[in-house]
């Protein structure tokens, strides 16, 4: 059986003495999209940044390629290949965005790094000498992602990309979002509020409601949709 890219298992973190996360388990193969759902406060980002090493574990473990990572900084981490797509625009917005993707590939020529980013974002390869706070705001979150995906990480943990995005820009980022998993075989850990926009881009899915997992299945199953909805209603 194929190891998963990213396995979190019974994972608890939180701050100072206030536990967020609750036995938190579910696993990513390479080349999937994985939708994890749930309200604001539910835990959703602490999530990410327990993986990302920004916040320590209390219990469990989470392993990149069958790797314990859960000790390592965050820098190495990144290094390992997780990029972190946050939910804060975290630009350099007097920069230019030639100027951000070099920041964000400092290990890579910058030619390699480009070409990484060639088929999925070829709209910024025409604006490297635009300054990245000129950008749209759904411009600038596409940044966010070219600039992870110049770096060469093999898993993208995005958090709430589509707040704040128009219809149309949020189907381009969905298209972005397939084509990665498909020319590159990129996992992505989707954190999402937009329901709609997550089950049209996850094979897989689960719901985080105070720390914890309470539902989980397919992103096709054309129950999917309501069975997450109910979760947002109470």
């Amino acid at each position: 059986m194929t190891t998963p890219v990213l396995r979190v298992k019974s994972l608890d973190s939180g701050y100072a003495e206030a536990t967020v996360l609750h036995a938190v388990d579910f696993e990513l193969q390479q080349g999937e999209i994985f939708g994890l759902l749930g309200k604001n406060g539910m835990g959703k980002s602490t999530l990410l940044k327990c993986i990302m090493g920004f916040l320590p574990k209390t219990a469990g473990q989470v392993e990149l390629d069958g790797l314990d990572i859960s000790g390592l900084p965050p820098h190495l981490i990144a290094r390992a290949g997780i990029g972190y797509v946050a939910q804060e625009k975290a630009l350099f917005q007097d920069l230019t965005v030639e100027e951000n993707i070099r920041i964000g590939v400092r290990d890579r020529p910058i030619g390699v790094a480009l070409g990484e980013i060639e088929a999925s974002f070829p709209f910024l390869l025409k604006r490297l000498g635009q300054r990245a706070g000129t950008l749209s705001g759904g411009e600038q979150k596409m940044l966010l992602i070219a600039r992870s995906v110049a770096n060469g990480s093999r898993l993208l943990l995005i958090d709430e990309i589509s707040e704040g995005l128009q219809p149309t820009m949020i189907e381009r980022v969905a298209s972005i979002l397939i084509n990665l998993v498909e020319q590159k075989k990129t996992a992505v850990l989707l954190v999402e509020q937009n329901i709609a926009f997550a089950t049209q881009v996850a094979v897989r899915y689960a719901v985080l409601e105070r720390g914890e997992i309470v539902s989980r299945g397919y992103a096709n199953d054309p129950s999917a949709a309501g069975n997450i909805a109910g979760y947002f209603s109470v």
